[in-house]
């Protein structure tokens, strides 16, 4: 019943991101501030045949609580598929367009499984435990999953300067941590730009197109990362125009940038 009342209380917001939030009780908005990054790098995706993956179904082990946001994406995007993974048994709030599987976010295994059965997913997101090794590891094995022209979106990712979330306040550079580990993505967008003769691009070398952070939220975009260098050639200096002098200052004659 209170799903109905939800339902009908949305009617006339399906465009309206914050409204669907709070109607669906989300702390998407309210407690965070999520709900406006998302309506801005979600609204080319509205009226597609999306498929969209939480991590993270919301209630913990009560079996009929939680989905929250799930209702509310189901609702935001009227022609899209919603699926969701978490640790507990949460079939009973699932309904038309909206499916949930148990396990862990962190189970290749399990992952692999899902995936196979949803196929390439167009938007991820990692609303589930936020422990640190967890999200790193979950991008690891989803983001290959994810369609060329997809977001992945990891939450609360305060809890990477938390200890009891295996965060670092200290060390800030701690590379066991999910700041610092898409932080340390953010290079791969410049692999070009690297002076690294015989450099072996990885994958996110070639997948990641931007990173995108904000208060507690990080966007990543997949595509094809292939701009090249308006001066490296290979990862090389072929015409030793970066040269370092005696003095070991740059010396650039007739460098343009």
């Amino acid at each position: 019943m209170r799903n109905l009342i939800d339902d009908i209380k949305a009617i006339g917001f399906g465009n309206n991101l914050d409204k669907l939030a709070e109607i669906y009780r989300t702390d998407k908005t309210g407690d965070h501030n999520y709900t406006p990054h998302y309506k801005l790098h979600f609204r080319k995706f509205k009226y597609k045949r999306i498929k969209l993956l939480e991590i993270g179904a919301g209630g913990f082990e009560k079996p009929y609580e939680g989905g929250y946001a799930l209702r509310m994406w189901k609702k935001y995007f009227p022609f899209g598929t919603i699926f969701s993974i978490d640790i507990y048994d949460k079939s009973t709030i699932e309904e038309k367009r909206v499916k949930i599987f148990q396990g862990k976010q962190n189970d290749k295994e399990f992952l692999d499984k899902v995936t196979g059965m949803t196929g390439d997913l167009d938007i991820i997101i990692d609303d589930a435990c936020h422990i640190n090794k967890y999200v790193i590891e979950s991008f690891q094995i989803l983001f290959p999953k994810l369609k060329d022209g997809g977001i992945y979106v990891v939450e609360d990712t305060q809890t990477s300067y938390w200890k009891s979330f295996g965060g670092d306040s200290e060390n800030l550079n701690n590379p066991e941590t999910t700041m610092s580990f898409f932080k340390s993505l953010a290079d791969s967008l410049n692999n070009k730009e690297f002076i690294k003769p015989n450099y072996n691009q990885s994958y996110y070398d070639k997948k990641i197109v931007s990173i995108h952070f904000y208060h507690n939220l990080v966007f990543i975009y997949k595509g094809n990362n292939n701009e090249d260098s308006n001066i490296i050639i290979n990862n090389e200096d072929t015409t030793n125009r970066l040269a370092t002098n005696k003095t070991g200052s740059m010396e650039k004659p007739n460098l343009i940038l």
